[in-house]
């Protein structure tokens, strides 16, 4: 059986390369898709854990974002999808920045849940 703390580093590894791929999405366009496969295939691993917020935090940014770039697109004739877009662009980029700050101060996302344990060694 692995170490917790091992595992926990571990599925930190994951909640930051799922960050990255959403950060990617402006330049690759799929990484976004990428990143929700892997936040679904890795949910019950994180399960019970402060991780689990990070992953609820990314997965609800992906489909509202999706929701929102296709509002976007039904108004965009009106010119007001363009603002709508933009907004939402912003939006990607505040809960990204937002999300990867947090996991690297080891805090939950919802601050209901409790902040993950120091690391071995710190004071």
């Amino acid at each position: 059986m692995e170490p917790e703390r091992t595992r926990e580093e571990r599925l930190k590894t994951i909640t930051t390369i799922v960050y990255a791929l959403q950060a990617g999405f402006f330049l690759l366009g799929v990484s976004a898709l990428v990143a929700l496969i892997l936040n679904y295939v890795k949910l019950d691993d994180v399960r019970g854990t402060w991780l689990e917020s990070h992953f609820r935090w990314q997965i609800r940014t992906f489909w509202f974002a999706l929701l929102w770039y296709a509002l976007a697109g039904l108004t965009w004739i009106v010119f007001v999808g363009m603002l709508v877009a933009f907004a939402n662009t912003l939006w990607i980029i505040y809960r990204i920045i937002k999300g990867w700050l947090d996991l690297s101060e080891n805090q939950s996302m919802y601050r209901d849940l409790p902040p993950a344990a120091p690391p071995s060694g710190a004071v």
